[in-house]
Formats: C-alpha cells, structure tokens, sequence
C-alpha cells in the first residue's frame, strides 16, 4: 500500500499544477536525501533593464546632477549616469511621455504624459517612485517649461492656454493666462496649441509664449497683459533665447530661422534659410523641410553655436537625418544613422543668463543615442559607455551563463578590445553623474546573444552592469552574394540567411557551436593567436524527410521498456557525406535541387583573428528538391570531441575533432520494433516504410540485425564516417532513384512567407511550437488545438554525460540523452578512445540503449544528479591553446575530473531529472524506476525550463506560457515558488527567456531592451545595496557676477517672487473640474527627499525655524510654571512651619 504524505499534498495546493509529486513505486533511495532548498529562499523580483530605450520620445538633462532621462512612447522611463548607474521606471498609464523637466539638483523630475497628466519623482531613492500626480480634465497638455530654481511649473495646452503648477504640493494656481487675452486682436482666429513657453533669461516677469500658427507674445507676468506680439507667416515648432534676453530666434515649418529683437516685433532682425538654395535674383529661397528644433547657445570668447534639426532641402531625396551645428561662418552638416527624435546641448552653467559654453550635444535618435564633442574639430562622437547595441541586429536567440569560470571575461576582454572602433573624443563620458552600488555578487555573469545577421555578442553581466566583451561574425565564413540577382536559388529564407537560431556553449573548454537558419552548424574554437584558414572544413549531411506523420499512444504518459532495438542503421552511410571541397553541385536530372546546401562556403583564404575561429561548418544539404528542415536543438561537448544537432527528420552525430559524421538516424528509426506512435501515411503521399531501408538499396522489412549490430549486446560496434566505401555505385543511384520518386516538391514560396512571417526570429520557436501542439492536441484547449498543425516528432533536446543508461551497466559510460517532442527520452551510449592520439584514429563508437523514459509534451530539458541529489557538472575539458604546438598543448589539456559512479547490484547511484511542457520526473538509474513524477501545468505548457544551481542546493526552474514563473525541489519535486509574472504576450519573451545558476533569469521584454530578474531571495534582500544611487549631494554653482556698473546702473537680471504672483493669496484657487490632483505611493519621505535644492532648503529651514522656536516657547512656559510651583511650595512649607512651630507632640 503506498505511503500517504500530508506534506506533499499540502505543498501541492500552493501550486498552479493540478496534482503534487508523488513518490513511485519502485527504490526509495531518494527519499533519505535531505534537501536543504525551502520556500523561503525563493522570490521574485526584477533588477535591471539594459539596452537602449524602446520608442524613445522625450528627453531631458541635469545639468548640475549630470543625469540624462529618457522617456518612451509606452510611458517607461530610463534614466542614465555615469556607466553602470541606470534606472527604469514605468507610468502606470502606458502613455507616451512627451515631455521631461528636471529640478535642477533637486532629485527630483517631472514628467508630461500624452494622457494629459504630469507627474512628480522622487529620483533621491533608488528605485524612483511618484511623489504627485496631475491629470487634466478638460484640456490636452502640449507643452511645459519649470524654469531654473523655481517651483512654479508653466503647462501649455491645445487650446492656447497656460495654467501654472505649485511642483511642490502640485496644486494648480488660479492665476492662467488665456489665449484671447494673450493676442487680443493681432490675429483674427484661434492661434493653435501652445509650443513653447519660456521667460526672459534677465527678466524672470518676462514669458514668451509660441504659437503653432506663427505668433509669439512676450507675456508680462505682473501686469497680466503683453508686451510685444510677434508674427510670421509659417508655423513655429521652436524658440530659443539669447542668453542677454535681447534676441530669441525661431524655427519655422518651412526651413526657416528667423531672429527677433525683442523690443523690434514688427518684423525679424534676420531671416535664414540654412540648407536652401540663395536665388541670384534676390527672390524668396526655395522652401525646406521643418527646423523641428533649434539651440542658440553663446560662447565667451567666439561665435556662438546654432544648432538645430531637421530643415534639408526636399531635392535631398532618401538622405538621412542630419544634425546641423552652425557656429561663425562654418556650417556642419552631421548625418545620423536613424531619424532625430529630440537633442540637447550640453552646457558648463545651469543660469540662462549668462554665457552658455556648450561642450557637447546630445542627440537620441530613434535606436541610438549619439553625444557630439562641440570643443573638438570635427565634432567627434564620444565612445557609449551604455550596453545600447544590443539592437544593432535583431535579437535571434539569448543564452545566460551565471557562476562562470573567472579566467573567461579577462579572455574575452582581450580579444574583444582590439575590435574597437577609432576616432572617438579624447574627452571623458560627459553624462557621469551617481554612484554605483556598494553590494556585488560573488560570481561571474555572462551574457550570449546571436542576431539577424549572424553575429554573436559576448556580455559581460557581472554585478548588475552589462558591457559587451566581444563580438564574433559568423557570416564571414560564407560567401555573400554581391546583389539580389546573384541569390543562390537554394535559400529558403529571402532575409537574413545568417540569422542565429541555436547556441551552445562550454565555459570551461570556450567551445562554441551555433546553429543558424539555413540548417548550418558552425563549431569554433577560443584561440589568442591569429590564424590563416587556406580551406573552411566543410561536411555536409543528408538528413531524409520524415515520411509518416506521428500519432502518440494513448499511454503518452506511462513508462515505456526501458531497453529498445531500434531499426535503424547506425552506419552514416546513408547520409552520404561530403567533404570540402565540396561536390555538391548536383541538380537531379528532373531540375530537382539534390545534395546541396544553402549557403555557399567561402573557398577563398579566411584570416581569422585572435578569439573565435573556424574549427568546422556542418551543413544540411536539400535532398530531391526538398529544404533541409530547421535545426531544433543543439550540443556540443568538448570532453568527447562530439556535436549533436537534431530536427524534424532525425538526429545526426559529428566528430568535431575527425570532421566526420558518426550517426545519422531519423526519428522513424529511432524505437525500432517497439517504436511506442501510430505512424500514418501523410496525405497526399503514399504509405511508406522507415528511410532506414532505403540506406542499402533492400527492401525495408529486413531484420534490424542485418543492417547493424543490436545495441543491447555486450560490445558495442564502433561507427566510422569515412566515405561509403561499402556502396557500390549502382547502390548509390538505386538510394538516389529512390528518394527522389517518393519525395514532393515543397514550394518555396511557403518557406519564404514562413520566413518572413517569422522576422528575423528562429525558425526554432515555430518547430517546437509545432511538435508541442501536435504532441498535446488531446490535453490543449479548443484555442490551441483550433490551429491544425502538422504532426511529426522533432528533436527537441540534447545532454552528454558519463551515465547508466542500461539497467544491465554498473559504471557510468560516456552517453548521449536526446529527448523529443512527443515525450521520449532516449540514450546511446558512446565509447570513446582513451588516449588523445588514439582519439585521432580510432572512431567513436555508438550503441542505442533505448528509450528511458516517456513524459507529457516535449522534452525541454535533462539533468543528471548523484546518490547524494547533488547535480552532477556536465562532462567538459579544459581550454587550452588550439594553435600551439604539440607538446605544450598537451601538457595544458586535461579534461575536468569526474567520478564516475559505479553501482552495486539493485541499487541505484544516479537520478535522471526530465523536465516537459507538461511533467517532470525524477528516475533512478540504472534501474529506470520513476522515483518522483509532478505535473506542472494542466492548462498551459512549460515555455523554458532549467535545472538551476543555487547558494543552498538545486532546483528546476520553468517558465510558462501562462506567465507562471515556478521552481521544484530536487528530487522530489516539491513546489518551492509559484508566481504570475508575465502572461506571453510575444514570441520573443519565449525566444528568449532563459534561466541560469544563482536565481538569475533574463528575457527580451522589447527589440532593444533585456529585463534581468531574479528568483533567490538572497539576492532579493541585497539588491538595494548593489543598485547604484542617481542623485549625490552637490552644491549648485554659482550665479553669474552682475558686475559693478550693471549692479549701479541696473541692467543685470531681475527676479520675481513667483510665490507672491502665483500664489492663492494674490491668484486664488483654480477650478477644481480643470485638473484632478493624486497622490503618488512616494509617500511623505519621499516629498521630503524631494523637496531640496534652494527652495527645498529655505522651506525646511523656515519650517526647522519655526519648531525651534515653539520648543523653544514650550520650554520656556514650562520653566516658569515650574517656578510658580515651587514658590508656591516654599510658601506652602514656610506657613506650616510658622503653625506647628511652637506646639508639643503630644497638642498635634
């Protein structure tokens, strides 16, 4: 009778899965093993967002903080210091921000948003939160300006209108300056939105207020009336002040600036067209696209700088966005690689009245954010310090390493800083404001992501920081057709052929294989000298198409015999393969594309420099007009020297260190006789037998025992991959014949669109989408299953180990897991030669041990623990110098200690962990007993799982597609964390979420942006610590000297007491149906942490002024009621003394 456990069952109903683990019939071995991981240890949380911000809208710049802030078209906020100090932030309301104005050294921010709402952070905590918030009600906000140490914010609207907000308590004032009253009859319809307002750099009563129309006033604050009104016939999209207040130039729709005197409004003092063509005859220049803004900054000893956007001539047809920086009588046009979306001048004083100094200019392009130097000739770029590149090709896949070898980042590092680009500004980073953390991680991080275009980034990821270490080309090892028309018609994707779909990696040996989407394999190796490759290594592999579709059996679920023999051959003969220089040039004789691959491998010398070279390209070739299917997934490992890669028609092995093929099988093949699916014909072709037959021309009904050896007898035969030496060549054609009269045409035109449907993403998550529809069209719901996909088994996952995978083994041999995408874990068992030069001689061999276990879904991921539920690293070598000689690579190369456990007679010493999209299990082996078995989700599936290391033991993490983050003890399976985090709303999140040791997990959250969590609470508890600080204590500079005659005679600037203006004293209330006031979560700390600067300062003096002295009144009342007491007392006693004076004790 089986053991009742009340705690599983009560851990079970904390989970989203229908029913807990459940321990199996079978040994129990496992059920002494403590498990030190417990609920508590876990919790969930998001870090840091890299990456440049996506759909940028606004910006704005400290310039005594030095902090940028960028705001977004979906309401997020990125704010940036010096590099490794930034912050995200997010509106609740998603809207786009149109506008940011910092509190100059205040700490503090205020945001306009499209929904007609500003916003107050808090910036002097961390993680910045809302102080206050304001929405409009009746009217759309178009502009705001917060002059310098004022906390009177000016807010314009569509309707022409300016109200004004206390940022303070962020109250409106009743005082509002009306369109009507601002240019009473200058213009006889309505002037349009607001689109700029600021004062007078040397008269704070002074407000110049912009127009969309073309009208400008000079708003007298004190006298509620205008001074002067401006008109231009075009529209306005920009003002800008000379720092004397005696001039403003503006920016117009038709590529004009015009120059103002501001006491000559009649007509502009000047009027520019910067990039029109001057007529001889004196006419009008031609018109020009908008100035949509423009800078006009002054200098100290030279000419001042103009600088604006936009305003190229409409004849400059598919020229890109230019950056025009005019200064004297030189006039620099700087091309920018995306659109210009808003730019700032960087100057060396915070006051407007004085003389600017401009230094730098900031520009954020649309994906790029570009800092000019304006102090050097030539206005060089500043080097990023930001990881904003990770867009620079879309993001293809992602894969996070955590606990890294410490020597791998130095190694990288060094090879990848020769790769840097030349002829950046000499000068420091200028936006260099915060600090960084104080709290690190005691383990390396890295970051591998691959792209569009075939390149793969190194990221440094340690300590909350992400810097990219190096990159590597993988297209350079192919030829590039030089146009379109030279196209091989062999692609089977029109964009992006060197698009990354798979990568695997080995930090210990730097191994690197990547599979891309032109069905190739690339396998590198880390070297630090450079090399000349005269020939690439080239092998090519037929895989045969699938034949029959799959049906899984109604027992999908239970365990299978654990020792199979499969009908296939193991020989690779059938997979004829080429060798480079390749021959595969062949077109059948019906124009049928057979025997050659996608992508042409360059025959030209390759120079390979110090990193990541070019040990052998693996490519899966068309076979009788037929596209090899996309790579699924993918291994390597560098201990046995053996690449895996599989797909929709089967698996093949490669010997990466003999360049030859081992093992090509396809998946009909791989149960043989106990071959668990119901295979059908697939309509419309005929009923089939296994591609295995047609290895040796016979007829496919021929015993398994006669193609190959069984691989459950006692000796395993080696495989060789030479040529097909036992093929005559009337086999060959009969093989050929064959394939080709029982093969369709696919149509390329499906692929393309499938490819274009895809963009730029891996073919990978669409074929593992398909294998687990197929394989779960029984237990999905009606919304799944409505999508009729087509049924077959893929290979879905790969693992090498040293393992039991026969009941009959008592040591561990080298294996090879594999499992599918109908739920089947296989193994073969692997012999490989002891010694490095029998290794180079000798084949490796390969036996089918069978299938070990079957699980709900595809399988996602397979783990190995030992008796002791430790998980057992994965079997690698040491890197050592693949281009130095021979003796000294010898004595460097040593492959990383294991023990191999041997096991006694009915007892088990390894578990195997199986994760799905459905289940996991935990089997004994080599008994193959299901010792712990969970179903994780009933309603959704397993997106991406892991099974993970923590600081205190081990753990699978999943991921699903319901947005359940979820982590399961090993090994029994005990749900630890059950969170909904993120609903799938994007197949990039299922592209690229990845789990890794430590509690760390990233994903793509947008084209250009990765979002790191964490699920330890350890790392939880510290991050407060380890996130770096935006706002530091420092004193604002100086005002500018008025000078002796200007402080006699006047002339110097003049302030206003806005508080007395704008004040509900002297402005009274605004109407409380104009705007509705909301309290942020900031909180009172965080108002008082905002409330700084000059202004915040004197208030809480004043306030700090104030309590001082009530205590110090308090006091003393108190003394001298305390005083009164006593005299009272002393008056008291003295009286009873006088009365009992002259009486005996006896008279009392």
């Amino acid at each position: 009778m089986k053991k009742f456990n009340i705690r599983k069952v009560l851990d079970g109903l904390t989970a989203v899965s229908s029913s807990a683990s459940s321990p199996q019939t079978g040994n129990r071995e496992n059920d002494i093993i403590p498990e030190t991981l417990q609920s508590e240890h876990f919790q969930l949380c998001k870090t840091l967002r890299h990456g440049f911000p996506y759909q940028p809208s606004s910006m704005a710049f400290d310039p005594v903080q030095k902090i940028l802030a960028i705001g977004t078209q979906n309401g997020a906020l990125r704010l940036f210091g010096r590099a490794g100090v930034e912050c995200y932030c997010q509106h609740e309301s998603a809207s786009a921000v149109i506008q940011l104005q910092f509190l100059v050294n205040e700490g503090a921010l205020v945001s306009a948003l499209a929904d007609d709402s500003i916003h107050l952070w808090n910036l002097r905590q961390k993680l910045p939160a809302i102080l206050h918030s304001l929405k409009f009600n009746r009217e759309r906000i178009t502009f705001c300006h917060l002059p310098f140490q004022s906390k009177w914010l000016y807010v314009g609207t569509e309707r022409g209108n300016i109200h004004i907000v206390n940022v303070e308590s962020f109250t409106l004032s009743g005082y509002v300056i009306m369109w009507n009253k601002a240019i009473e009859l200058s213009s006889k319809t309505h002037p349009g939105p607001v689109v700029h307002i600021s004062d007078n750099p040397m008269d704070e009563g002074k407000l110049l207020i912009g127009f969309e129309c073309g009208i400008v006033v000079l708003w007298d604050l004190k006298s509620k009336k205008a001074d002067y009104r401006y008109n231009y016939d075009e529209a306005i999209h920009s003002v800008a002040w000379h720092h004397e207040g005696k001039q403003f130039v503006c920016s117009h729709s038709d590529g004009t600036l015009t120059t103002w005197n501001v006491r000559v409004p009649a007509k502009p003092a000047q009027i520019i067209t910067p990039h029109g063509k001057q007529p001889k005859d004196g006419k009008k220049p031609e018109p020009c696209k908008p100035i949509l803004k423009v800078e006009y900054k002054t200098t100290r000893a030279g000419d001042p700088f103009m600088i604006l956007s936009g305003g190229l001539s409409y004849d400059t047809v598919g020229r890109r966005a230019c950056l025009t920086v005019m200064h004297g009588k030189s006039t620099a046009v700087l091309e920018m690689d995306y659109p210009i979306v808003d730019f700032l001048t960087l100057c060396e004083t915070p006051y407007p009245n004085d003389f600017q100094e401009p230094y730098s200019v900031v520009v954020l392009l649309e994906k790029d954010l570009v800092v000019i130097d304006l102090a050097q000739i030539g206005y060089p770029i500043f080097e990023n310090p930001y990881p904003l590149s990770i867009h620079e090709s879309p993001v293809t896949c992602c894969e996070y390493f955590a606990d890294c070898p410490a020597e791998v980042i130095p190694a990288l590092y060094s090879v990848g800083s020769r790769q840097k680009r030349q002829g950046f500004s000499k000068k420091e980073w200028p936006i260099s404001g915060g600090n960084w953390g104080q709290g690190t991680l005691s383990f390396t991080e890295i970051i591998i992501t691959g792209h569009a275009d075939g390149s793969i980034k190194f990221w440094d990821a340690s300590a909350l920081m992400l810097q990219v270490l190096y990159k590597l080309k993988t297209a350079k090892v192919f030829e590039k057709p030089r146009c379109k028309e030279e196209k091989s018609s062999t692609d089977i994707v029109d964009e992006d052929p060197f698009a990354i779909q798979i990568l695997s990696w080995c930090p210990e040996s730097r191994v690197l294989c990547v599979a891309g989407v032109s069905a190739h394999v690339i396998v590198y190796r880390f070297s630090k000298q450079e090399v000349t490759t005269e020939v690439v290594q080239l092998l090519e592999v037929r895989m045969q198409c699938e034949l029959n579709e799959v049906e899984s059996p109604e027992d999908g679920g239970e365990q299978v015999s654990a020792v199979s023999t499969p009908g296939t051959s193991s020989s690779p003969l059938s997979s004829l393969p080429q060798s480079h220089p390749s021959t595969s040039s062949n077109n059948s004789s019906d124009g049928l594309r057979d025997n050659v691959p996608c992508l042409k491998v360059r025959s030209s010398p390759l120079k390979q420099s110090p990193g990541y070279q070019v040990e052998l390209v693996i490519q899966l070739v068309w076979v009788s007009g037929e596209p090899p299917q996309p790579i699924t997934s993918l291994a390597v490992n560098s201990a046995y020297g053996l690449v895996v890669l599989g797909n929709g028609n089967g698996l093949a092995v490669v010997d990466y260190l003999q360049k030859t093929l081992l093992l090509n099988v396809s998946t009909a093949e791989l149960y043989g006789s106990t071959d668990p699916h119901h295979r059908q014909p697939r309509s419309p072709r005929k009923t089939r037998h296994p591609s295995a037959g047609l290895c040796d021309g016979n007829d496919s009904s021929a015993a398994p025992e006669e193609r190959c050896k069984s691989p459950t007898s006692d000796s395993v035969a080696p495989v060789g991959s030479g040529s097909p030496c036992n093929f005559d060549e009337d086999s060959k054609q009969n093989f050929l014949d064959k394939v080709k009269s029982k093969s369709r045409l696919i149509s390329k035109t499906v692929v393309n669109d499938f490819a274009k449907i895809s963009r730029k993403i891996s073919m990978i998550g669409d074929q593992k989408d398909d294998a687990r529809d197929s394989s779960f069209s029984r237990s999905r719901s009606s919304s799944v299953t409505s999508i009729d996909r087509e049924s077959r088994e893929v290979i879905s996952s790969f693992l090498f180990c040293d393992s039991l995978s026969k009941k009959s083994e008592m040591m561990a041999v080298p294996s090879l897991w594999f499992g599918t995408s109908l739920g089947s874990m296989l193994a073969i068992a692997l012999t490989v030669p002891s010694t490095t030069e029998q290794r180079m001689q000798q084949p490796v061999g390969i036996a089918f041990c069978g299938c070990v276990v079957r699980l709900k879904g595809a399988i996602l991921r397979m783990a190995q623990l030992d008796a002791c539920g430790a998980l057992l690293p994965h079997v690698c070598e040491s890197w050592y110098e693949p281009n130095a000689p021979e003796e000294e690579r010898e004595r460097t190369r040593k492959r990383r200690p294991t023990s191999p456990p041997s096991s006694q007679e009915n007892q088990d010493c390894q578990y195997a962990v199986v994760c799905s999209e459905k289940q996991a299990k935990v089997v004994a082996l080599p008994s193959q007993n299901c010792i712990y078995e969970h179903n994780i989700t009933e309603t959704s599936f397993v997106l991406r799982a892991d099974v993970v290391m923590m600081t205190a033991g081990v753990c699978i993490a999943c991921f699903c597609a319901n947005g359940h983050i979820m982590t399961l003890s090993l090994p029994s399976l005990r749900p630890l964390l059950d969170i909904n985090y993120l609903p799938l709303t994007d197949m990039r999140i299922a592209r690229t979420f990845c789990f890794s040791n430590q509690g760390q997990a990233l994903y793509l959250t947008s084209p250009t942006e990765i979002q790191r969590l964490t699920y330890s609470q350890e790392t939880c508890d510290n991050l407060q610590e380890m996130l770096g600080e935006l706002f530091t204590p420092v004193e604002t500079p100086e005002a500018p000297n008025r000078g002796f005659f200007k402080g006699l005679f006047g002339g110097g600037a003049q302030s206003l007491d806005r508080e007395d203006l704008f004040g509900e004293l002297t402005a009274g209330k605004a109407s409380r149906s104009l705007a509705q006031h909301i309290p942020g979560p900031g909180g009172m700390e965080g108002m008082k942490g905002a409330a700084s600067g000059v202004v915040g300062e004197l208030a809480r003096a004043r306030i700090a002024l104030d309590e001082r002295g009530q205590k110090l009144g308090e006091l003393d009342e108190r003394t001298a009621a305390m005083m009164a007491s006593a005299d009272s007392f002393s008056k008291r006693a003295h009286d009873m003394m006088l009365k009992y004076k002259d009486k005996k004790w006896y008279q009392l």
